[in-house]
């Protein structure tokens, strides 16, 4: 597995070996002890299953808070979106800053997004299926969202947006008190 840094602190784009013939491919998309031995010590509870029909279905920023606060394992398992974290840790030298990577069937490529980032997504195809792991299990009261067009992402589509009504009343990130802080790693 390869462990790529983000240049957000705790955000890291992980990337697993594919080992392919004439039938497909074969790839281990999460090992306990292979990312124990780079410091990764997650305990996912719950896999979800998301699949969106529309290319330009917009589902973020979402966020869940302590004390049911949720790191998440976000890969692509048919069709391609652009996936986006915002740092919203409060003393964060990175706070509000936001990164995006194109996470497609093909590429393989998974975002670990950690507890105190907003996470969010664009589809580029129809039928786009996006599973993910979480570390806490869903909790309706911890559940939250801040407005997608105020962090500044490219999302990088100029079409007709697909949003839930959750997503379209979203407060801005202005208007956000973050539940979480930073810890400084050093």
């Amino acid at each position: 597995m390869q462990i790529e840094e983000t240049g957000l602190p705790g955000l890291k784009l992980l990337v697993p070996q594919r080992f392919g013939d004439a039938r497909g491919f074969f790839s281990e998309s999460w090992n306990r002890q292979r990312l124990l031995d780079h410091g990764i010590d997650l305990d996912f509870v719950q896999d979800n299953h998301s699949l969106s029909m529309q290319e330009g279905t917009l589902r973020g920023l979402h966020f869940q808070s302590p004390p049911h606060a949720q790191d998440k394992l976000v890969r692509c398992g048919r069709g391609a979106l652009f996936d986006v974290a915002v740092d919203i840790r409060a003393g964060s030298p990175s706070y509000g800053t936001w990164f995006g990577v194109e996470l497609t069937a093909e590429n393989g490529r998974q975002l670990l997004v950690p507890a105190g980032f907003l996470h969010g997504f664009i589809t580029r195809a129809p039928e786009t299926e996006i599973i993910y792991k979480c570390t806490d299990y869903y909790a309706p009261d911890c559940d939250g969202a801040v407005a997608w067009d105020s962090c500044g992402i490219e999302w990088g589509f100029d079409g007709p947006l697909v949003l839930s009504d959750k997503d379209a009343a979203a407060l801005s990130l202005a208007e956000f008190n973050s539940p979480f802080v930073f810890e400084d790693p050093a």
